[in-house]
């Protein structure tokens, strides 16, 4: 089992708005959509671009830099210029705290 690291309070999140928080060395991107939390790298495969400061529409967040649009549920690509997935991480809540693992999930 991954482990988890405390990256915010529940009331810090807003719904469906990106808040960059840091796991390890990376930045991650973590959200709220319908009280379901999600974590994504906030680095796009196509240019390593800055994927959390895009649009977020529904589950599908886009990158500022060329549309390159992402599932934020599962990393996979929704649109072109990238073609490899981000990673995503899983997210609980323990009380207030929400944690994400240290680890990506594998890919679906």
């Amino acid at each position: 089992m991954d482990e988890f690291v405390a990256v915010a309070q529940s009331n810090e999140i807003e719904e469906g708005v990106v808040k960059v928080v840091r796991v390890g060395e990376g930045p991650i991107g973590l959200t709220k959509i319908d009280g379901e939390y999600f974590a994504f790298a906030d680095v796009c495969t196509h240019d390593d671009g800055p994927v959390a400061e895009g649009e977020l529409d529904d589950y599908i967040i886009e990158c500022p830099r060329h549309g390159a649009k992402f599932d934020i549920r599962t990393g996979k690509v929704k649109q072109l210029p990238a073609v490899v997935p981000i990673p995503v991480y899983d997210v609980k809540v323990e009380g207030d705290t929400v944690l994400v693992s240290k680890k990506p999930t594998a890919l679906m």
